[in-house]
């Protein structure tokens, strides 16, 4: 068996495996943190249970309907955006004028209470999610098996997340985003509904976390802490790639999966807090984050 630095080619490969599949979460998730913070200056500590909330509905769905994976993946996202939708326009409208801190509390206080229902009502022990039989198997690359659904999680997160880089940033649609942030009076102006804007703009970065979770659901159990033991790591993805920068969490997310991956080959017992240490170093050197801009 070969090996890279006194470690098993298989088992390097391996790990680097697991740390872009955690990457394709860290990436998904972060990048609705920074859509919804840069184009709507809210911190949303609802987005862990938004994950949660993707992934039991995709667990619903199979269970109670027998809905498949691939309904569920278009399902899902879209219920969950309709309940973000219902939160900006009752709750989160009501705030934007005050400190940031009074929308941060209300999210935080909103995420404790889905997470304390789903706990009450599902105990904290996962429930399983049966993998689609079309990504049964894996494929042999020669130096290591790739499991065909791992695949598919990168492939589709990569999509999506530039996806909705190129939406934001290289068109007029994100053009009219952007502006709205900068002089939502201007852009009012030119006949467009601002309000209506902001709470799409929510929805969708709700969305994306729902469909993170149903992508998450066949391989982690769906238990309703799992957005909560995600979103402190993705507050720090999001914060070492920049507040607001959709770039940034696209590209944090995946890198700094890979360097969990490989911290946890090469010194097991820092995987745990390698991102946070990342971040205080960033922090330090560029306080705005790798890819954000000075106030």
């Amino acid at each position: 068996m070969t090996e890279i630095f006194g470690i098993p080619t298989q088992a390097l490969f391996g790990q680097l495996l697991i740390g872009l599949i955690n990457g394709a979460f860290y990436a998904m998730l972060s990048l609705g943190l920074a859509v919804i913070f840069g184009l709507l200056n809210i911190i949303n500590f609802t987005h862990g249970a938004q994950y949660m909330l993707g992934a039991f509905c995709a667990w619903f769905l199979l269970e109670r309907w027998g809905v498949g994976y691939w309904w569920s993946l278009l399902i899902a996202p879209v219920a969950v955006a309709a309940t973000g939708v219902l939160i900006e326009r009752t709750m989160l409208s009501r705030l934007y004028k005050l400190d940031h801190l009074y929308g941060l509390l209300l999210t935080f206080g909103i995420a404790l209470m889905l997470q304390g229902v789903f706990t009450h009502y599902y105990g904290s022990a996962g429930q399983p999610y049966r993998l689609p039989e079309e990504f049964a198997g894996a494929f042999d690359l020669g130096f290591m098996r790739l499991p065909k659904y791992r695949a598919w999680v990168i492939l589709a997160s990569a999509i999506v997340c530039f996806g909705t880089w190129y939406i934001i940033e290289r068109t007029k649609l994100g053009s009219y985003l952007r502006a709205a942030t900068e002089n939502p009076a201007l852009v009012q102006a030119f006949g467009i509904n601002v309000p209506r804007m902001v709470t799409l703009t929510y929805g969708f970065g709700v969305g994306l976390a729902a469909f993170a979770g149903v992508m998450a659901a066949p391989i982690y159990q769906v238990n309703p802490l799992m957005g909560a033991n995600l979103i402190i790591v993705v507050f720090a993805v999001v914060v070492i790639g920049g507040m607001g920068s959709i770039l940034g969490a696209i590209l944090t997310g995946f890198g700094l999966g890979v360097v969990e991956g490989l911290t946890k080959v090469f010194y097991p017992e820092a995987s745990n807090t390698v991102i946070f240490v990342v971040m205080v170093i960033v922090l330090l050197i560029k306080p705005a984050g790798l890819f954000g801009k000075a106030a």
